[in-house]
Protein backbone atom coordinates (compact mmCIF):
# COMPACT_ATOMS: atom_id res chain seq x y z
CA UNK A 1 0.00 0.00 0.00
CA UNK A 2 0.63 3.36 -0.65
CA UNK A 3 3.13 5.53 1.69
CA UNK A 4 2.51 9.10 2.84
CA UNK A 5 5.01 12.02 3.36
CA UNK A 6 5.36 13.51 7.42
CA UNK A 7 3.12 16.17 7.56
CA UNK A 8 5.78 18.81 7.44
CA UNK A 9 6.86 17.50 3.90
CA UNK A 10 2.57 17.25 2.59
CA UNK A 11 2.02 21.20 3.64
CA UNK A 12 4.95 22.87 2.66
CA UNK A 13 6.74 23.87 0.05
CA UNK A 14 8.02 21.30 -1.47
CA UNK A 15 4.93 19.87 -2.48
CA UNK A 16 3.56 22.92 -4.03
CA UNK A 17 6.67 23.37 -6.22
CA UNK A 18 6.31 19.42 -7.58
CA UNK A 19 2.69 20.17 -8.41
CA UNK A 20 3.13 23.49 -9.46
CA UNK A 21 6.02 22.26 -12.31
CA UNK A 22 4.11 19.28 -12.99
CA UNK A 23 1.03 21.67 -13.48
CA UNK A 24 3.11 23.56 -16.11
CA UNK A 25 4.43 20.25 -17.96
CA UNK A 26 0.72 19.10 -18.25
CA UNK A 27 -0.06 22.45 -19.65
CA UNK A 28 1.79 21.95 -22.45
CA UNK A 29 0.73 18.41 -22.62
CA UNK A 30 -2.28 19.70 -23.26
CA UNK A 31 -1.58 22.06 -26.14
CA UNK A 32 0.20 19.39 -28.03
CA UNK A 33 -2.28 16.83 -27.63
CA UNK A 34 -5.69 19.24 -28.74
CA UNK A 35 -3.55 21.16 -31.24
CA UNK A 36 -4.09 18.88 -33.79
CA UNK A 37 -8.18 18.36 -33.40
CA UNK A 38 -7.88 22.39 -33.01
CA UNK A 39 -6.33 23.01 -37.08
CA UNK A 40 -7.65 19.56 -38.46
CA UNK A 41 -11.01 21.58 -39.68
CA UNK A 42 -8.41 24.07 -41.34
CA UNK A 43 -6.35 21.30 -43.07
CA UNK A 44 -9.08 19.68 -43.97
CA UNK A 45 -10.64 22.43 -45.91
CA UNK A 46 -7.17 23.75 -47.11
CA UNK A 47 -6.25 20.22 -48.31
CA UNK A 48 -2.87 21.14 -46.75
CA UNK A 49 -0.42 18.16 -47.32
CA UNK A 50 -3.09 16.80 -49.65
CA UNK A 51 -4.92 15.21 -46.45
CA UNK A 52 -8.30 13.65 -46.62
CA UNK A 53 -10.76 12.68 -44.15
CA UNK A 54 -9.67 9.35 -43.79
CA UNK A 55 -6.06 9.87 -43.73
CA UNK A 56 -6.98 12.58 -40.91
CA UNK A 57 -8.11 9.94 -38.83
CA UNK A 58 -5.14 7.42 -39.20
CA UNK A 59 -3.13 10.50 -37.93
CA UNK A 60 -5.17 10.84 -35.26
CA UNK A 61 -4.37 7.30 -34.28
CA UNK A 62 -0.80 7.51 -35.21
CA UNK A 63 -0.11 9.91 -32.36
CA UNK A 64 -2.63 7.54 -29.70
CA UNK A 65 -0.15 4.56 -30.57
CA UNK A 66 2.67 7.12 -30.26
CA UNK A 67 1.11 7.62 -26.33
CA UNK A 68 0.21 4.07 -26.09
CA UNK A 69 4.21 2.96 -26.38
CA UNK A 70 5.04 5.80 -24.25
CA UNK A 71 2.59 5.32 -21.19
CA UNK A 72 3.38 1.27 -21.07
CA UNK A 73 7.28 1.96 -21.42
CA UNK A 74 6.89 5.07 -19.52
CA UNK A 75 5.91 3.92 -16.06
CA UNK A 76 8.48 1.08 -15.54
CA UNK A 77 11.03 2.87 -16.80
CA UNK A 78 10.06 6.41 -14.02
CA UNK A 79 9.99 3.51 -11.03
CA UNK A 80 13.59 2.13 -11.92
CA UNK A 81 15.18 5.27 -12.70
CA UNK A 82 12.72 7.91 -11.27
CA UNK A 83 9.95 10.64 -11.90
CA UNK A 84 12.12 13.66 -12.92
CA UNK A 85 14.41 12.57 -15.64
CA UNK A 86 11.66 11.25 -17.50
CA UNK A 87 9.44 13.80 -17.37
CA UNK A 88 12.24 16.12 -19.07
CA UNK A 89 12.82 13.75 -21.43
CA UNK A 90 9.36 13.91 -22.46
CA UNK A 91 8.50 17.33 -22.81
CA UNK A 92 11.74 17.57 -24.64
CA UNK A 93 10.20 14.88 -27.46
CA UNK A 94 7.17 16.03 -27.95
CA UNK A 95 8.18 20.03 -27.94
CA UNK A 96 11.05 18.36 -30.94
CA UNK A 97 8.65 16.32 -32.67
CA UNK A 98 5.99 19.27 -33.02
CA UNK A 99 9.03 20.85 -34.91
CA UNK A 100 8.89 17.36 -37.13
CA UNK A 101 5.06 18.30 -37.79
CA UNK A 102 5.83 22.13 -38.21
CA UNK A 103 8.41 21.55 -41.04
CA UNK A 104 6.71 18.70 -42.72
CA UNK A 105 5.99 18.08 -46.33
CA UNK A 106 3.97 14.90 -46.91
CA UNK A 107 1.38 13.32 -44.89
CA UNK A 108 3.73 10.59 -43.86
CA UNK A 109 6.50 13.20 -42.07
CA UNK A 110 3.62 14.72 -40.31
CA UNK A 111 2.77 11.25 -39.24
CA UNK A 112 6.23 10.61 -37.69
CA UNK A 113 6.07 13.61 -36.09
CA UNK A 114 2.61 13.20 -34.46
CA UNK A 115 3.89 9.55 -33.35
CA UNK A 116 6.75 10.87 -31.53
CA UNK A 117 5.15 13.21 -29.99
CA UNK A 118 2.47 10.92 -28.63
CA UNK A 119 5.27 9.07 -27.32
CA UNK A 120 6.31 11.74 -25.16
CA UNK A 121 2.56 13.05 -24.20
CA UNK A 122 1.75 9.34 -22.95
CA UNK A 123 4.41 8.68 -21.01
CA UNK A 124 4.32 12.28 -19.04
CA UNK A 125 1.15 12.02 -17.47
CA UNK A 126 1.30 8.84 -15.47
CA UNK A 127 4.87 10.25 -14.66
CA UNK A 128 3.24 13.60 -13.13
CA UNK A 129 0.59 11.94 -11.68
CA UNK A 130 2.86 9.27 -10.00
CA UNK A 131 5.05 12.37 -8.83
CA UNK A 132 1.98 14.71 -7.39
CA UNK A 133 0.43 11.47 -5.20
CA UNK A 134 3.87 11.22 -3.68
CA UNK A 135 3.33 14.88 -2.25
CA UNK A 136 -0.30 14.39 -2.36
CA UNK A 137 -2.19 15.00 1.46
CA UNK A 138 -3.23 12.42 2.94
CA UNK A 139 -7.14 11.60 2.10
CA UNK A 140 -6.63 14.14 -0.43
CA UNK A 141 -5.05 11.87 -3.49
CA UNK A 142 -7.87 12.30 -6.07
CA UNK A 143 -7.83 16.27 -5.48
CA UNK A 144 -4.73 16.51 -5.95
CA UNK A 145 -4.82 14.78 -9.35
CA UNK A 146 -7.75 16.44 -10.34
CA UNK A 147 -6.22 19.83 -10.05
CA UNK A 148 -3.18 18.80 -11.80
CA UNK A 149 -5.45 17.68 -14.91
CA UNK A 150 -7.08 21.25 -14.66
CA UNK A 151 -3.64 22.01 -16.83
CA UNK A 152 -4.48 19.69 -19.63
CA UNK A 153 -7.80 20.87 -20.67
CA UNK A 154 -6.17 24.72 -19.30
CA UNK A 155 -3.78 23.02 -22.23
CA UNK A 156 -6.63 22.13 -24.61
CA UNK A 157 -8.26 25.94 -24.00
CA UNK A 158 -5.12 27.27 -25.21
CA UNK A 159 -4.70 24.93 -28.39
CA UNK A 160 -8.13 26.30 -29.68
CA UNK A 161 -7.00 30.21 -29.47
CA UNK A 162 -3.93 29.21 -31.10
CA UNK A 163 -5.39 27.62 -33.89
CA UNK A 164 -8.33 30.88 -34.03
CA UNK A 165 -5.68 33.63 -33.71
CA UNK A 166 -2.64 31.97 -35.52
CA UNK A 167 -4.32 29.53 -38.17
CA UNK A 168 -6.04 31.80 -41.23
CA UNK A 169 -3.59 34.67 -40.55
CA UNK A 170 -0.30 32.39 -40.56
CA UNK A 171 -1.33 28.77 -41.60
CA UNK A 172 -1.65 25.63 -39.67
CA UNK A 173 2.19 25.34 -39.30
CA UNK A 174 2.50 28.37 -37.06
CA UNK A 175 0.59 26.42 -34.75
CA UNK A 176 2.76 23.43 -34.33
CA UNK A 177 5.51 26.13 -34.06
CA UNK A 178 3.79 27.33 -30.73
CA UNK A 179 3.91 23.64 -29.76
CA UNK A 180 8.11 23.51 -29.86
CA UNK A 181 8.10 26.47 -27.36
CA UNK A 182 8.03 24.00 -24.09
CA UNK A 183 11.15 23.10 -25.42
CA UNK A 184 12.24 26.77 -23.59
CA UNK A 185 11.16 24.81 -20.42
CA UNK A 186 13.04 21.81 -20.00
CA UNK A 187 15.94 23.61 -18.22
CA UNK A 188 13.73 24.87 -15.96
CA UNK A 189 12.35 21.19 -14.85
CA UNK A 190 16.18 20.57 -14.94
CA UNK A 191 17.12 22.68 -12.28
CA UNK A 192 13.80 23.26 -10.18
CA UNK A 193 12.34 19.78 -10.13
CA UNK A 194 13.17 17.29 -7.43
CA UNK A 195 12.78 14.00 -7.40
CA UNK A 196 9.98 11.93 -5.12
CA UNK A 197 10.78 11.56 -2.10
CA UNK A 198 8.92 8.36 -1.43
CA UNK A 199 10.36 7.26 -5.12
CA UNK A 200 14.00 7.76 -3.35
CA UNK A 201 13.34 5.95 -0.04
CA UNK A 202 11.37 3.27 -1.55
CA UNK A 203 14.51 2.67 -3.47
CA UNK A 204 17.09 2.63 -0.97
CA UNK A 205 18.48 5.98 -1.92
CA UNK A 206 18.62 7.39 1.50
CA UNK A 207 21.77 9.54 1.10
CA UNK A 208 19.78 11.58 -1.92
CA UNK A 209 16.43 11.78 0.14
CA UNK A 210 18.03 12.72 3.32
CA UNK A 211 19.72 15.34 0.85
CA UNK A 212 16.55 16.56 -0.47
CA UNK A 213 14.35 16.62 2.58
CA UNK A 214 17.19 18.93 4.40
CA UNK A 215 17.36 21.66 1.49
CA UNK A 216 13.54 21.81 1.68
CA UNK A 217 13.61 21.09 5.81
CA UNK A 218 10.78 18.38 4.97
CA UNK A 219 10.36 15.14 7.04
CA UNK A 220 10.96 11.60 5.41
CA UNK A 221 8.65 9.40 4.73
CA UNK A 222 8.46 5.63 6.15
CA UNK A 223 9.99 2.79 4.18
CA UNK A 224 7.18 0.29 3.40
CA UNK A 225 7.66 -2.86 3.18
CA UNK A 226 6.34 -4.04 -0.72
CA UNK A 227 7.37 -7.75 -1.33
CA UNK A 228 9.05 -6.90 -4.40
CA UNK A 229 12.72 -7.14 -4.65
CA UNK A 230 14.24 -3.50 -5.81
CA UNK A 231 16.52 -5.93 -8.35
CA UNK A 232 12.96 -7.72 -9.76
CA UNK A 233 12.58 -5.74 -13.10
CA UNK A 234 9.60 -7.09 -13.47
CA UNK A 235 7.89 -6.87 -9.49
CA UNK A 236 6.29 -4.14 -10.17
CA UNK A 237 4.29 -5.07 -13.38
CA UNK A 238 3.65 -8.41 -11.56
CA UNK A 239 2.25 -6.61 -8.55
CA UNK A 240 -0.78 -5.54 -10.59
CA UNK A 241 -1.37 -9.54 -11.01
CA UNK A 242 -0.81 -10.99 -7.16
CA UNK A 243 -3.44 -12.45 -5.24
CA UNK A 244 -6.73 -11.05 -6.38
CA UNK A 245 -5.36 -8.06 -7.85
CA UNK A 246 -5.67 -9.42 -11.18
CA UNK A 247 -9.47 -8.98 -11.19
CA UNK A 248 -9.62 -5.28 -10.24
CA UNK A 249 -6.55 -4.51 -12.80
CA UNK A 250 -8.17 -5.66 -15.95
CA UNK A 251 -11.41 -3.65 -14.87
CA UNK A 252 -9.47 -0.90 -14.48
CA UNK A 253 -7.65 -1.53 -18.16
CA UNK A 254 -11.17 -2.23 -19.93
CA UNK A 255 -12.91 0.87 -18.32
CA UNK A 256 -9.38 2.87 -19.23
CA UNK A 257 -9.82 1.52 -22.76
CA UNK A 258 -13.47 2.98 -23.10
CA UNK A 259 -12.46 5.92 -21.42
CA UNK A 260 -9.88 6.84 -23.81
CA UNK A 261 -11.43 5.84 -26.35
CA UNK A 262 -14.52 8.05 -26.05
CA UNK A 263 -11.65 11.15 -24.75
CA UNK A 264 -9.57 10.97 -27.45
CA UNK A 265 -12.18 10.41 -30.81
CA UNK A 266 -14.31 13.75 -29.32
CA UNK A 267 -10.67 16.01 -28.77
CA UNK A 268 -10.16 14.63 -32.36
CA UNK A 269 -13.53 14.91 -33.90
CA UNK A 270 -15.51 17.06 -31.79
CA UNK A 271 -14.67 20.52 -34.14
CA UNK A 272 -15.37 18.54 -37.39
CA UNK A 273 -18.61 16.59 -36.41
CA UNK A 274 -19.73 19.98 -35.42
CA UNK A 275 -19.10 21.87 -38.74
CA UNK A 276 -20.53 18.83 -40.24
CA UNK A 277 -23.65 19.44 -38.33
CA UNK A 278 -23.60 23.44 -39.62
CA UNK A 279 -22.06 25.03 -37.27
CA UNK A 280 -19.13 27.79 -38.19
CA UNK A 281 -15.38 27.28 -37.78
CA UNK A 282 -15.59 29.82 -34.99
CA UNK A 283 -18.54 27.78 -33.25
CA UNK A 284 -16.97 24.68 -33.42
CA UNK A 285 -13.66 25.92 -32.06
CA UNK A 286 -15.61 27.34 -29.11
CA UNK A 287 -16.98 24.06 -28.46
CA UNK A 288 -13.22 22.93 -27.98
CA UNK A 289 -12.97 25.38 -25.47
CA UNK A 290 -16.59 24.69 -23.52
CA UNK A 291 -15.35 21.32 -23.30
CA UNK A 292 -12.39 22.19 -21.81
CA UNK A 293 -13.37 24.38 -19.47
CA UNK A 294 -15.95 21.85 -18.48
CA UNK A 295 -12.87 19.20 -18.32
CA UNK A 296 -11.61 22.27 -15.56
CA UNK A 297 -14.56 22.27 -13.17
CA UNK A 298 -15.42 18.22 -13.72
CA UNK A 299 -12.00 17.62 -12.40
CA UNK A 300 -12.16 19.90 -8.90
CA UNK A 301 -15.91 18.59 -8.71
CA UNK A 302 -14.62 14.77 -8.90
CA UNK A 303 -11.71 15.00 -7.42
CA UNK A 304 -13.67 16.38 -4.02
CA UNK A 305 -16.47 13.76 -4.80
CA UNK A 306 -13.59 10.89 -5.31
CA UNK A 307 -12.00 11.63 -1.97
CA UNK A 308 -15.09 11.40 0.21
CA UNK A 309 -17.04 8.29 -1.68
CA UNK A 310 -14.75 7.03 -3.80
CA UNK A 311 -12.93 7.50 -7.16
CA UNK A 312 -14.68 4.14 -8.85
CA UNK A 313 -18.19 4.79 -7.92
CA UNK A 314 -18.02 8.56 -9.09
CA UNK A 315 -16.54 7.48 -12.32
CA UNK A 316 -19.23 4.93 -13.42
CA UNK A 317 -21.96 7.68 -12.48
CA UNK A 318 -19.63 10.36 -14.60
CA UNK A 319 -19.45 8.20 -17.17
CA UNK A 320 -23.40 7.33 -17.27
CA UNK A 321 -23.98 11.14 -17.66
CA UNK A 322 -21.02 11.25 -20.42
CA UNK A 323 -22.81 8.78 -22.68
CA UNK A 324 -25.66 11.17 -22.42
CA UNK A 325 -24.38 14.02 -23.17
CA UNK A 326 -22.31 12.84 -26.25
CA UNK A 327 -25.57 11.23 -27.82
CA UNK A 328 -27.31 14.46 -27.38
CA UNK A 329 -24.78 16.36 -29.75
CA UNK A 330 -26.06 14.19 -32.30
CA UNK A 331 -29.38 16.18 -32.03
CA UNK A 332 -29.77 19.82 -33.97
CA UNK A 333 -30.25 21.40 -31.07
CA UNK A 334 -30.28 25.79 -30.12
CA UNK A 335 -26.74 27.26 -30.22
CA UNK A 336 -27.27 27.52 -26.51
CA UNK A 337 -28.34 24.56 -25.49
CA UNK A 338 -25.39 22.92 -27.66
CA UNK A 339 -22.55 25.15 -26.07
CA UNK A 340 -24.37 23.86 -22.53
CA UNK A 341 -24.37 20.21 -23.36
CA UNK A 342 -20.58 20.35 -24.90
CA UNK A 343 -19.68 22.02 -21.68
CA UNK A 344 -21.69 19.52 -18.88
CA UNK A 345 -19.79 16.97 -21.25
CA UNK A 346 -16.61 18.12 -20.75
CA UNK A 347 -17.44 18.47 -17.16
CA UNK A 348 -17.89 14.48 -17.03
CA UNK A 349 -15.81 13.04 -19.48
CA UNK A 350 -12.59 14.45 -18.91
CA UNK A 351 -12.95 14.08 -14.80
CA UNK A 352 -14.31 10.28 -15.40
CA UNK A 353 -11.24 8.80 -17.02
CA UNK A 354 -8.88 11.12 -14.06
CA UNK A 355 -10.70 9.44 -11.52
CA UNK A 356 -9.88 5.73 -12.92
CA UNK A 357 -6.16 7.14 -12.81
CA UNK A 358 -6.46 8.53 -9.21
CA UNK A 359 -7.68 5.01 -8.00
CA UNK A 360 -4.91 3.11 -9.32
CA UNK A 361 -2.82 5.66 -8.14
CA UNK A 362 -4.03 5.70 -4.48
CA UNK A 363 -3.68 1.92 -4.94
CA UNK A 364 -0.50 1.17 -5.48
CA UNK A 365 3.11 1.69 -3.51
CA UNK A 366 5.61 4.49 -4.14
CA UNK A 367 7.77 2.04 -6.21
CA UNK A 368 5.32 0.47 -8.62
CA UNK A 369 2.71 4.21 -8.90
CA UNK A 370 4.66 4.96 -12.37
CA UNK A 371 3.72 1.65 -13.53
CA UNK A 372 0.57 0.86 -12.57
CA UNK A 373 -0.60 4.29 -13.79
CA UNK A 374 1.06 3.86 -16.91
CA UNK A 375 -0.20 0.50 -17.91
CA UNK A 376 -3.58 1.55 -16.99
CA UNK A 377 -3.00 4.24 -19.44
CA UNK A 378 -1.28 2.19 -21.42
CA UNK A 379 -3.99 -0.15 -22.00
CA UNK A 380 -6.51 2.63 -22.56
CA UNK A 381 -4.33 3.96 -25.18
CA UNK A 382 -5.79 0.89 -27.26
CA UNK A 383 -8.80 2.77 -27.43
CA UNK A 384 -7.23 5.93 -28.16
CA UNK A 385 -5.65 4.64 -30.99
CA UNK A 386 -9.01 3.12 -32.31
CA UNK A 387 -11.20 5.87 -31.72
CA UNK A 388 -9.60 8.43 -34.07
CA UNK A 389 -9.15 6.12 -36.61
CA UNK A 390 -12.96 4.79 -36.07
CA UNK A 391 -14.13 8.48 -36.35
CA UNK A 392 -12.10 9.01 -39.58
CA UNK A 393 -14.09 6.14 -41.35
CA UNK A 394 -17.39 7.02 -40.48
CA UNK A 395 -16.90 10.66 -41.33
CA UNK A 396 -15.58 9.63 -44.65
CA UNK A 397 -18.43 6.93 -45.19
CA UNK A 398 -20.56 9.85 -44.39
CA UNK A 399 -21.93 8.52 -41.77
CA UNK A 400 -20.91 11.21 -38.94
CA UNK A 401 -23.70 11.15 -37.08
CA UNK A 402 -23.18 7.24 -35.66
CA UNK A 403 -19.55 8.91 -34.79
CA UNK A 404 -21.83 10.01 -31.80
CA UNK A 405 -23.70 7.04 -30.73
CA UNK A 406 -20.71 5.03 -31.11
CA UNK A 407 -18.20 7.31 -28.61
CA UNK A 408 -21.60 7.41 -26.86
CA UNK A 409 -21.61 3.13 -26.70
CA UNK A 410 -18.07 3.66 -25.51
CA UNK A 411 -19.06 5.32 -22.10
CA UNK A 412 -21.36 2.99 -21.41
CA UNK A 413 -19.07 0.31 -21.36
CA UNK A 414 -16.56 1.92 -19.17
CA UNK A 415 -19.56 2.75 -16.47
CA UNK A 416 -20.21 -0.74 -16.64
CA UNK A 417 -16.54 -2.01 -16.00
CA UNK A 418 -15.92 0.77 -13.46
CA UNK A 419 -19.03 0.05 -11.86
CA UNK A 420 -18.21 -3.75 -11.18
CA UNK A 421 -14.73 -2.60 -9.87
CA UNK A 422 -16.34 0.25 -7.30
CA UNK A 423 -18.83 -2.70 -5.99
CA UNK A 424 -15.57 -5.68 -5.72
CA UNK A 425 -13.61 -2.66 -3.51
CA UNK A 426 -17.26 -2.31 -1.62
CA UNK A 427 -17.14 -5.95 -0.75
CA UNK A 428 -13.54 -6.52 0.21
CA UNK A 429 -13.16 -7.31 3.87
CA UNK A 430 -12.54 -4.55 6.27
CA UNK A 431 -8.61 -4.00 7.17
CA UNK A 432 -6.45 -1.98 9.59
CA UNK A 433 -4.52 1.40 9.20
CA UNK A 434 -3.94 2.26 5.39
CA UNK A 435 -5.27 -0.45 4.18
CA UNK A 436 -8.32 1.17 5.34
CA UNK A 437 -8.51 4.69 4.30
CA UNK A 438 -7.55 3.26 0.05
CA UNK A 439 -10.30 0.94 0.39
CA UNK A 440 -12.44 3.81 1.52
CA UNK A 441 -11.01 6.06 -1.45
CA UNK A 442 -12.07 2.95 -3.94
Amino acid sequence: MSSSLAPSARGGRLALLVVGLCWLSVLFDGLDMFIYGSVLPHMLESKALGITPGQAGDLGSYATFGMLIGALTAGTVADRVGRKKLMVACVALFSLASGICALSGSVAVFGLGRTLAGIGLGGLLPTAISLVSDYARGGRGALTIGALMTAHHAGGILSAYVAKWLVEPAGWRAAFWVCVVPLLYVPVLIKAMPESLSFLVAKGRDAEARELAARYEVGLPARKATGTAPADRFGALLNLFRGGEWIQTLLYWLASFGGLLLVYCVATWLPTLMRGEGYNLGSALTFVVLFNLGGIVGMLIAGRASDRFGAPRVSAIWFALTAAGVFLLSVRMPLGVTFLVVFLTGVFLNSAQTMIYATVSIRSTPDSRATAVGWTSGMGRFGAVFGPWLGGQLLAAGNGDWGFAAFALAGVSSMVFIGIAALRSARRPERTGTEQRLIAAG
